[in-house]
């Protein structure tokens, strides 16, 4: 078993709590399916959000998919300018026997410009 990191994005219309949890939760799940993974397999999440966004928590999300045993913490991206705005950011730390070049990043609505190379 190997330690491998997953991250992904996705990006809201708006500082809008119900449109932090919706996204985060469908980030969160995809992230989950791509790479057939459950939450045991999960060692710890980092959410960051650009400094737009500030009316929820994303870990709120994880919690009401089920993370209750995983560590979970939220930060602020730098605000970079002319950075892609709305932005929620996840990198999570995965137990897994996949190699690192099969590991699923997922990154979703507009944060597919993001990456380019591996958003699908």
């Amino acid at each position: 078993m190997a330690v491998r990191a997953v991250r992904g994005a996705t990006q809201i219309d708006a500082d809008d709590r119900e449109q932090i949890l919706e996204a985060t939760t469908e980030l969160v799940a995809e992230v989950m399916e791509r790479n057939a993974l459950s939450t045991d397999d999960v060692i710890s999440v980092i959410f960051t959000v650009t400094p737009d966004l500030t009316a929820e928590f994303p870990a709120l999300a994880a919690r009401k998919l089920g993370f209750h045993e995983v560590p979970l913490l939220c930060a602020t991206e730098i605000g970079v300018p002319g950075a892609l705005p709305r932005v929620i950011r996840l990198m999570a730390h995965i137990e897994t026997d996949r190699p690192r070049s099969d590991v699923q990043h997922v990154y979703l609505r507009g944060a597919t410009a993001l990456r380019l190379d591996i958003a699908q």
